[in-house]
């Protein structure tokens, strides 16, 4: 198991009282933002170095449009293997083993604050 497998269980086991059914969505939806948050970051950094290094690679567009690829493709990623057995592998090995506690608005800051870092490096010279 990865962290996000532990992320991902964390916030479903924190939505699973209050929202049943959604309980596993939101949490796909929660991963995926994350995910996209930290490749939008680590894709800031590396124009703004390639940038500096006066490197040519792709223009801005391209990489928009590589972004919104890779965005949609990690979505259905994480649908694919949080929807089915894995899932259920994940709730197996939890519930065997104590819970790491994660502060719950912690997490839900995680995602908000990689993007303010990935704004504030994009507007950065």
């Amino acid at each position: 198991m990865n962290t996000f497998d532990t992320l991902f269980y964390s916030i479903f086991v924190f939505l699973k009282p209050k929202y049943k059914q959604k309980s596993n969505s939101l949490a796909i939806a929660y991963i995926s933002v994350l995910q996209c948050a930290l490749l939008l970051l680590l894709g800031v950094f590396f124009a703004k170095f390639f940038n500096q290094m006066n490197m040519s690679t792709m223009s801005s567009d391209k990489a928009w449009t590589l972004f919104a690829l890779v965005s949609v493709f990690l979505y259905f990623k994480n649908w694919m293997q949080y929807t089915g057995k894995r899932r259920m592998m994940i709730n197996a090995k939890m519930n065997k083993k104590v819970k790491p506690q994660y502060n719950i608005w912690l997490l839900l800051l995680l995602p908000i604050s990689v993007l303010i870092l990935a704004i504030i490096l994009f507007q950065a010279a």
